[in-house]
């Protein structure tokens, strides 16, 4: 048989169809390879807003919850507690909440919140990170006279107000950080994204 009798259409078939095979397996290595790059579904949730049931929080009390891996505070505060927030502006630190990275522009305030009944912090204290206890009574034994509710950080000492406002001659440094979040609708709080109202 000579070599001119080699039938070249059998040829490009034979060529092309391993070709294909070979894009396909090439393709069936790459896939997996490319998607271990893509963050798994534990990362994209860790990271993801949470929405939160604020229907049945009493005036006065505090919600605890996890984004991020971190404690969220949602406190209902009575008209007394936002009453008395402008009586510890001559104690704290930053009262007018000058320091921008502790929380969004529409929590810059005096109740340092979207609504004033509803406060919203990472339940972190800014020293070297323990979590505060919530101590919302007025005047207690162990806080002072002074003391008009607020969180008191049992590891070293740190005092916040009920806007999470740090208190002068304590180790920490700023007040607690307000997270991004919005309200939905009146029973639901989405921590995690700022949304497009003010």
């Amino acid at each position: 048989m000579a070599h001119t009798d080699i039938n070249q259409g059998r040829r490009r078939l034979l060529i092309t169809a391993t070709s294909v095979v070979g894009a396909a397996g090439v393709a069936a290595v790459a896939a997996p390879f490319l998607n271990s790059w893509n963050p798994s579904a534990r990362a994209l949730a860790a990271g993801a807003p949470i929405e939160v049931d604020i229907s049945k929080v009493e005036p006065g009390q505090l919600l605890r919850v996890i984004w991020r891996g971190k404690p969220v505070w949602v406190v209902n505060r009575t008209p007394e507690m936002l009453t008395n927030l402008p009586a510890n502006d001559q104690s704290l630190r930053d009262p007018a909440s000058e320091v921008v990275e502790q929380q969004p522009a529409y929590a810059q305030n005096p109740h340092r919140s979207r609504k004033p009944e509803y406060l919203v912090l990472v339940g972190i204290c800014t020293h070297l990170g323990c979590s505060p206890t919530y101590r919302p009574e007025v005047a207690p034994e162990d806080l002072g006279a002074d003391w008009k509710g607020g969180w008191y950080c049992p590891c070293h000492g740190s005092r916040f107000d009920l806007a999470g406002r740090v208190y002068k001659n304590v180790p920490a440094a700023t007040n607690l950080v307000v997270p991004p979040y919005y309200f939905k609708d009146d029973a639901t709080l989405l921590i995690g994204e700022d949304g497009n109202v003010a």
